[in-house]
């Protein structure tokens, strides 16, 4: 008998408790009492309960009524959502938008934008994945992100729809503690060789470096930022970091910048991409052309004043 229940009858239920009386809610409804009468018996008769004590002059929701009233509020919030996204999916914004980034972007800017997106597109859901070395890329290789943000390093794929999105800045460092941080002058890369370099690799059984920049002959390698960034303040050696996740612990005393003597920082091009199959619809599009805006003002990113996004396809 629940198959029987209709939207139309929640609505004049909800309509009834919400006016006080049945005639108040006919009025409200544009309808004769008789039909709203009919509709509460009906809901009665599927649920097999009495929603109404028609003992006195005017009816009172029973104990069991107010629940319903309750639940059938809830469908109508529901129904209502769901026609909204409808409504917004035809007219080209995304059903849900699901990106991955990777740690060596800033989270500042984009917590902004995505702050920005909520109050503008408050029906797209959002899903966010922060990934290590190459993760990114490889949520949005298998189809399970949108739209990827990630270092534009040598033997990244060029099959997906990208742009450059900023530059970030690489710091050479090292914990207080250890012998390099007391090295004044120039560091040279015979002598840094000596010394543990913390580099990052991939997850996957297949895993590679990142080879650009390794100089020493003594690596210890980490699949994800916030793994290595421990070890480094634990002192078990050096690397390059983004100045973004280290600018407090460079201020605290508690990471010492290195001065090395073949170059000390370096910009890495991050890149925003998306699936050439599935292009985004308006949320995905505004949220790529605000996340430009925020990092203009962003110290520890460098952007450059390139165009807005075309997606065109890029060599690696």
């Amino acid at each position: 008998m629940l198959d029987s229940l209709t939207l139309d009858q929640m609505r004049v239920l909800t309509a009834v408790a919400e006016e006080g009386s049945f005639s108040a809610a006919a009025r409200r409804l544009g309808r004769v009492q008789s039909a709203v009468s009919q509709a509460i018996q009906a809901m009665e008769t599927s649920l097999g309960l009495t929603l109404f004590d028609r003992s006195a002059r005017t009816p009172t929701l029973t104990e069991s009524g107010v629940a319903i009233v309750r639940e059938s509020r809830a469908v109508l919030r529901r129904v209502h959502a769901m026609r909204a996204r409808a409504a917004s999916v035809s007219e080209g914004q995304d059903a849900e938008l699901t990106l991955a980034v990777d740690a060596i972007f800033p989270l500042p800017p984009l917590i902004a934008s995505l702050n920005g997106l909520k109050e503008r597109f408050p029906d797209v859901p959002v899903t966010l994945f922060t990934e290590g070395f190459r993760g990114a890329e490889a949520h949005l290789k298998a189809g399970s992100a949108r739209l990827a943000i990630f270092a534009a390093l040598p033997g990244s794929q060029s099959e997906q729809e990208r742009e450059f999105l900023a530059l970030v800045r690489l710091v050479p460092v090292v914990a207080a503690s250890h012998p390099l941080a007391a090295v004044r002058g120039p560091i040279a890369a015979d002598f840094l060789r000596e010394h543990v370099q913390l580099v990052l690799t991939e997850r996957s059984p297949t895993a590679q470096s990142f080879s650009a920049g390794i100089v020493s002959d003594r690596l210890w390698r980490f699949a994800d930022m916030p793994t290595r960034l421990e070890f480094l303040l634990a002192g078990f050696g050096w690397c390059r970091m983004p100045l973004h996740l280290i600018e407090p612990h460079l201020a605290a005393g508690r990471l010492v910048a290195l001065d090395l003597a073949y170059g000390g920082s370096a910009d890495v091009r991050v890149d925003v991409a998306v699936a050439r199959e599935r292009p985004l619809g308006t949320a995905g599009r505004w949220l790529i052309a605000d996340l430009r805006e925020q990092l203009k003002t962003c110290p520890s990113t460098a952007p450059l004043d390139f165009p807005e996004a075309t997606f065109s396809r890029q060599a690696s």
